[in-house]
């Protein structure tokens, strides 16, 4: 078999995780996943930051049968070769495609049993960890992928669902550091999240991967009341960037350097429904009018990300934290 994009020599190590959300399916099963049939998806995932119940993604039909139909593929792979770590990583991405995140969790955490010198393992686990909302676990898995990477040669990550020109624009180490920004982020640890998206938006190779760090980058420096270097980010976004899937991101960083309109920026369906891409947008639109001292517009605005139901979305968690801190007393 020829050397795996995710294949990582197996060492003797052990870790040891504890979920925020424990339950049993998230505990690594010493069995075979092979000796049983495709279980049912549980109703329940996790809860989000406000308490409400989070259940099922808001998937169109289409787009279920074809997730289900991949995820099938992914099944019959890893019951074939169950400890190999191509066919463990591509279940659990998989059954995460599918809001089954729980149980997308368990399988990487049986690789990591098997695999704990991986950092495909954790980059991937601590990226479901974001999803139910348990940021310290995602953080110590994404500052053990970045150990694990430090000093080895970067290798691009193939796309679960390829963008319109099929070509991946991640990779190992920038999918490591944006995620890891991210859950600093949702903490609230401003300073940190900087840090880290900083040595990201130095080392893009792609302006894909510049957009979207830079955004994150530009949002924490902000928040940490940083606001001159904020403005030096947003010096090199232009117009005539290469931007192949993170228009929004694109966009969102023309808005703050004061180039585009909001209404440019916040789409939504006639429906007034938004998607994933939607509402990750419209918590940057947010941010924006918070930095503006329209409080009451980003407050609103958050409301309608959490409401609009896109709970898997990165700007509904970031939202959601918005108005958790908000509820708390909390400084934003």
């Amino acid at each position: 078999m020829t050397t795996s994009l995710f294949r990582q020599p197996f060492t003797s190590l052990s870790v040891a995780f504890v979920f925020a959300f424990a339950c049993a399916a998230c505990s690594p099963k010493a069995e075979s996943a092979s000796a049983t049939a495709e279980p049912a998806a549980p109703s329940f995932q996790t809860l989000s930051l406000l308490g409400d119940t989070l259940r099922t993604l808001p998937l169109s039909l289409a787009v279920r049968e074809k997730y289900e139909a991949q995820l099938a593929d992914a099944r019959r792979a890893y019951e074939h070769t169950p400890t190999d770590v191509d066919s463990i990583i591509w279940y659990a991405r998989r059954l995460g495609y599918l809001g089954r995140l729980r149980e997308s969790i368990e399988v990487y955490t049986r690789g990591i049993a098997l695999y704990p010198a991986n950092p495909w393992l954790y980059r991937h686990r601590g990226h479901r960890y974001i999803s139910v909302r348990d940021f310290p676990a995602a953080v110590r898995d994404l500052e053990r992928a970045t150990e694990l990477v430090q000093g080895k040669p970067d290798e691009v990550e193939p796309d679960g669902q390829p963008n319109a020109k099929n070509t991946p624009i991640g990779t190992l180490h920038s999918n490591i550091g944006y995620h890891l920004a991210l859950a600093h982020y949702l903490m609230g640890d401003f300073p940190k999240a900087a840090t880290v998206a900083q040595r990201e938006v130095d080392s893009a190779t792609n302006d894909d991967r510049r957009v979207s760090m830079a955004h994150w980058l530009y949002m924490s420096l902000r928040r940490s009341g940083r606001d001159a270097d904020a403005a030096k980010v947003l010096v090199p976004m232009n117009r005539g960037m290469n931007i192949i899937e993170n228009q929004a991101y694109h966009r969102l960083m023309l808005l703050y350097k004061g180039e585009l309109p909001p209404d440019s920026v916040l789409t939504a369906a006639p429906g007034g429904e938004l998607s994933v891409t939607d509402a990750s947008a419209a918590y940057g639109v947010a941010n924006w009018h918070w930095y503006s001292g329209r409080e009451a517009e980003a407050t609103a605005l958050w409301q309608r990300i959490v409401d609009g139901g896109q709970w898997g979305a990165f700007g509904t968690v970031a939202a959601e934290a918005e108005l958790a801190r908000g509820k708390a007393g909390a400084p934003r």
